[in-house]
């Protein structure tokens, strides 16, 4: 546990705490990385809005931008996450979420690695998708890692996680404050996300760590359908649909192995 506090070497502690706690198993470690890492991987965190190769999204349910596989990672956040991502820290995560089948990282960092949200930026209440677009492996574990030193509370951006029991109002609210980490539980109702706008300085932006985790399948009562990422509406919201473009027109009218098929040939 080379980078990981000492603290929280003791994994059986904090076993039932994660198991236990509602609306679905997580835990929130503050403190959690070595100091000098962390700040190496702050200090070098690129303003995701000017790279060439990113992930942007602009829409009424996301606002936000992120990396793209390692191209853009730090020599720091490469040390860190190739950290998270070894078999010592995935018999961890192992024992500590108690799921039993072996977990696997993500060699592509799909949707994973650098996150930013800025001024105005939000990420509405989902369930992330449940298998990995490539290797067809069951996503199990979410990993969030905040970069954020000083964040106020009044500027929002907080983790909120809904019971699929009641999507009225959150049952826990965590504030993305710097060497925080989330890990929790990722299944077709483990609703998350940060529903208000986020009105931080301009100068200032939301930024965080995430990896997922998988597994070569499932137990039966979390089986469901292959599913991209689900939104829902919670506090009387009203989505606006997005608009068609010609891409998604054609994978309405595509059937998915060869419209799969066809988005390797342009990869290549």
């Amino acid at each position: 546990m080379r980078y990981v506090k000492e603290i929280y070497h003791d994994v059986v502690p904090l076993k039932k705490i994660y198991k236990n706690n509602k609306p679905f198993p997580h835990i929130v470690l503050d403190n959690f990385v070595e100091e000098e890492l962390l700040n190496n991987v702050l200090n070098e965190f690129p303003d995701l809005s000017t790279i060439e190769n990113k992930r942007s999204f602009n829409e009424p349910k996301q606002i936000k931008f992120g990396s793209i596989g390692f191209e853009n990672l730090s020599n720091s956040a490469n040390q860190l996450i190739s950290y998270f991502n070894n078999d010592i820290f995935l018999k961890y995560l192992q024992e500590l979420t108690g799921i039993k089948e072996p977990l696997i990282s993500d060699p592509y960092l799909s949707g994973g690695g650098y996150h930013e949200i800025k001024n105005g930026g939000v990420l509405k209440v989902h369930a992330d998708f449940n298998r990995h677009p490539s290797l067809e492996l069951d996503r199990r574990v979410n990993l969030l890692l905040y970069l954020n030193k000083n964040w106020k509370e009044e500027w929002g951006g907080n983790l909120e996680l809904y019971s699929p029991n009641n999507l009225d109002e959150p049952v826990v609210k965590i504030t993305p404050e710097f060497n925080r980490c989330v890990i929790f539980n990722t299944t077709s109702y483990t609703y998350h996300g940060h529903p208000e706008v986020i009105s931080c300085p301009e100068e200032i932006s939301r930024k965080s760590i995430a990896l997922y985790y998988f597994s070569t399948g499932r137990p039966k009562s979390e089986v469901s359908e292959k599913h991209s990422t689900m939104w829902k509406e919670v506090k009387g919201e009203t989505f606006v649909p997005d608009p068609l473009t010609i891409g998604k027109i054609i994978k309405l009218i595509t059937p998915p192995i060869i419209f799969d098929f066809i988005k390797k040939i342009i990869k290549n």
